[in-house]
């Protein structure tokens, strides 16, 4: 039977891959044979991760995709040097905690400008005539916050839910060019958010206690999240478009 879960002679754009989920998915991918191209601001951290990936072909740039201005030129120098995209994977973003009564306009947009609307410049531009090969796939990595709400998470959860509603609509519109759209929507994640997290409340408080009751089968590894994406960019995923996949462990079911 054939391997659906091939990258060989593929180049996959990842967005944000420096660190934490969006690091996993270079590793990852590079493993199954994939030519990954990295963008984030942080030279040093991609510089890191290049360094742990397997086979060659691999780049970096150095970009801040919040401002979304300049994602027109950066992905018409990606493909200029490296060729057109088989797919494209969107793990930048901030996860701000901020209550109502400091949640004023321009806090908001900070927020969304690189959740959101970096996301979308981002689909907008890969898609133009002549950037993707056929059968190109796209993976926006979201939140179970897009549909379960929590304290002093108003913008980061509104923002993770305008990339799920955009997904649903551009699915149909890119499917006339065979492309397909989808988002993975991951619970709590062994990153550097979680290691904040045991920080603030530890690992026996009540707040660690009733996050592993709710996400029963525990907390996602990095890989987890890496091997939903490698699907729906993969061959086996090719009828599967505009959905969010949840990666949570049991969390939406409690």
């Amino acid at each position: 039977m054939q391997n659906l879960i091939d990258f060989s002679d593929k180049k996959v754009l990842i967005a944000g891959a420096s660190s934490g989920i969006g690091k996993q998915i270079a590793i990852s991918l590079s493993k199954l044979g994939a030519a990954v191209i990295l963008i984030a601001r942080r030279e040093n951290k991609l510089q890191e991760v290049i360094s742990q990936l397997e086979g060659k072909e691999h780049s970096y740039y150095v970009a801040d995709l919040s401002q979304t201005g300049e994602i027109e030129g950066l992905v018409k120098k990606i493909v200029a040097d490296n060729g057109k995209l088989d797919g494209m994977v969107y793990s930048a973003g901030i996860a701000a905690t901020l209550p109502v009564n400091m949640l004023k306009p321009e806090k908001l947009l900070s927020l969304f400008q690189i959740n959101y609307f970096g996301f979308v410049e981002m689909v907008r531009q890969v898609s133009k005539k002549g950037r993707y090969n056929d059968n190109m796939r796209i993976v926006g990595i979201s939140s179970v916050a897009s549909i379960r709400g929590d304290k002093s998470k108003t913008a980061y959860s509104s923002s993770k839910s305008a990339m799920d509603s955009a997904v649903r609509c551009m699915a149909k519109e890119l499917a006339e060019k065979g492309i397909c759209l989808n988002t993975v929507a991951p619970a709590m994640t062994a990153t550097e958010l979680y290691d904040h997290f045991l920080e603030k409340y530890g690992d026996d408080s009540e707040s660690s206690t009733t996050l592993l009751k709710r996400q029963y089968l525990g907390i996602i590894q990095p890989e987890d999240v890496a091997n939903a994406v490698a699907f729906l960019l993969s061959p086996a995923a090719r009828f599967i478009t505009g959905i969010t996949l949840p990666v949570d462990g049991g969390l939406t079911t409690t």
